[in-house]
C-alpha cells in the first residue's frame, strides 16, 4: 500500500505530463476498441452472408454427396431430410441457440420455352424461410415472389433469353433421384435481378416441395443448413448434432461447420487474426510515449533515487515503484479509452454503417448495414492489454531505476 501511495503522489507531482501521457494511451484503447467491434461487426456480417447463402453455420448432407458436392447429384440425396431436421431442432444443448433451419436441393436442369432452351440451376427451399436466409424477394423487379405450388422465380438473363415474362409457362426437364427423366411446367409468377450476370443468367428458384416432386425424392432433400444466433459456437454445436443424429439411427451423414468448408472460410478465419494483431501494435504504439516518461522521469529524480536507496529502500521496491506509475498511466489511458471506444460501438451498433456502395458489385443477395459488436468480455480483454503493454513498456526505465548506483545518483547534479 505505501509503495501504491508513493506512486500516485508521484504522477500527481507533473500533472500536465501524467495527463499527455494518459491521453495517448487513451486514444489507442479507444482506436483498438471501435477498430475491434467494426471488425467485428464486419466480420460477423461476411459471415452471415457467406453462411446463409451457402454453407450455414453447419451443413448437414449424406457422405457421398458430400464428396461429389460440386457435382450436385442429386441420387445422393437424403431420404429423410425432415427427421433430420426435427433432429437437428431436438438437439439437447441447443436449446433457443438455433436461429434457422433449412432443407435444400440444388440441381441441374435443363429450361425451354417454345424453341428456345438453355441450361441452368435450380434452388429450392421453404420460400418462408428462404425470404429470411436468400432473399431473392428482394431483386424481384417484374411480378412477385413465391406464394404457391407451381411458381417459379427466374433471372432476368433467363427471361431474355427463353422470352419469358410473367405468368408464361417455364418447361423443366432434369435427372431424378432414381436416374430416370423428370419433367415439370412452372408459372413464372417474378423475374428478378441481382446486377450479378452469373445468377441472373443461371438461377431460378421454385419451392422445395416443386423440387421433390420434379426428382421424385419426397420428404427429402440435398442440404440441411443450421444457422446459429452465435456463428462462434459452430464446432462445437456440430458435435452435438452429429451425436444426436447418431442416436436417432440417421447414420451416413456428414455433419460440417462452416469453419472447415473451404478456403473462403479459412481466408476469412485468417483475416480475423491479422486484426488481432494489428489491435496489439496499435495498442504498443500508444503506449510507447510512457517509456519516454519513465525514462525522463528516471533521470530527473535520479537524486531522489539515491537518497531512497542509501536510506535502505530495496532494489525490488524500486523497480515495483517505478513499474507501477507506468502501469497506473497505461491502466488510466485504457480504461478510459475502453469506455470511449464501447460506448461508439453502442452508437454504431444502433445506427449501423451502410456499405451498400462498398459492396454494389455484391448486392446479391448481402445484408449491406454493417453493426459494430458490443462485447463487454473483448472490452475487458482490451482493457488488459492495456495494462500488460504499459507495464511491459514501463520495465526497462524501471529496471534502470532499479539498479542504478546509490552514490553516482546522490552525486548528480
Amino acid at each position: 500500500m505505501k509503495l501504491y501511495t508513493m506512486a500516485i503522489r508521484n504522477l500527481g507531482r507533473n500533472r500536465r505530463r501524467t495527463l499527455l501521457t494518459a491521453l495517448s494511451v487513451f486514444i489507442a484503447m479507444m482506436m483498438v476498441m471501435f477498430i475491434q467491434g467494426m471488425v467485428g461487426g464486419l466480420m460477423g456480417n461476411v459471415i452471415r452472408n457467406f453462411t446463409k447463402n451457402d454453407v450455414g453455420h453447419v451443413s448437414i448432407s449424406t457422405l457421398e454427396y458430400r464428396r461429389r458436392e460440386r457435382f450436385m447429384p442429386v441420387t445422393e440425396y437424403m431420404r429423410d431430410a425432415d427427421a433430420v431436421a426435427a433432429a437437428v431442432r431436438a438437439t439437447p444443448g441447443l436449446e433457443g441457440s438455433v436461429s434457422e433451419v433449412a432443407e435444400r436441393i440444388r440441381f441441374g436442369v435443363l429450361l425451354s420455352s417454345g424453341p428456345n432452351t438453355k441450361a441452368a440451376l435450380c434452388f429450392a427451399g421453404d420460400p418462408a424461410v428462404e425470404r429470411r436466409l436468400l432473399m431473392l424477394d428482394r431483386s424481384v423487379r417484374a411480378g412477385a415472389y413465391l406464394s404457391k405450388p407451381g411458381e417459379a422465380i427466374i433471372g432476368k438473363g433467363i427471361a431474355k433469353d427463353l422470352g419469358l415474362k410473367v405468368g408464361d409457362v417455364l418447361k423443366v426437364v432434369t435427372q431424378k433421384a432414381d436416374y430416370g427423366l423428370g419433367f415439370k411446367r412452372f408459372h413464372v409468377s417474378g423475374i428478378f435481378a441481382t446486377n450479378v450476370n452469373s445468377l441472373d443468367g443461371n438461377l431460378f428458384q421454385v419451392s422445395l416441395d416443386d423440387a421433390r416432386e420434379l426428382l421424385g425424392a419426397a420428404g427429402g432433400a440435398t442440404q440441411v443448413i443450421v444457422l446459429f444466433k452465435r456463428y462462434e459456437d459452430s464446432e462445437k454445436n456440430a458435435l452435438a448434432i452429429a451425436a444426436k443424429l447418431q442416436k436417432e439411427g440417421l447414420t451416413g451423414l456428414s455433419v460440417l461447420p462452416w469453419t472447415r468448408s473451404g478456403s473462403f472460410a479459412q481466408l476469412i478465419l485468417m483475416i480475423g487474426k491479422i486484426y488481432a494483431w494489428i489491435d496489439i501494435v496499435i495498442a504498443f504504439l500508444g503506449a510507447f510515449v510512457i517509456a519516454n516518461v519513465m525514462m525522463m522521469v528516471v533521470l530527473e529524480r535520479k537524486k531522489e533515487i539515491g537518497i531512497l536507496k542509501a536510506m535502505g529502500m530495496p532494489r525490488r521496491e524500486i523497480l515495483w515503484l517505478f513499474l507501477m506509475e507506468g502501469t497506473l498511466l497505461g491502466a488510466l489511458g485504457s480504461a478510459l479509452g475502453v469506455a470511449a471506444g464501447m460506448g461508439l460501438n453502442i452508437l454504431f451498433n444502433r445506427i449501423g454503417m451502410d456499405f451498400s456502395s462498398a459492396m454494389a458489385s455484391f448486392s446479391w443477395p448481402m445484408d449491406n448495414v454493417v453493426y459494430n459488436e458490443v462485447n463487454p468480455l473483448s472490452a475487458l480483454g482490451i482493457f488488459l492489454l492495456g495494462v500488460a503493454v504499459a507495464a511491459l513498456i514501463a520495465f526497462l526505465p524501471s529496471r534502470k531505476a532499479a539498479t542504478m548506483d546509490p552514490i553516482e545518483a546522490i552525486r548528480s547534479v
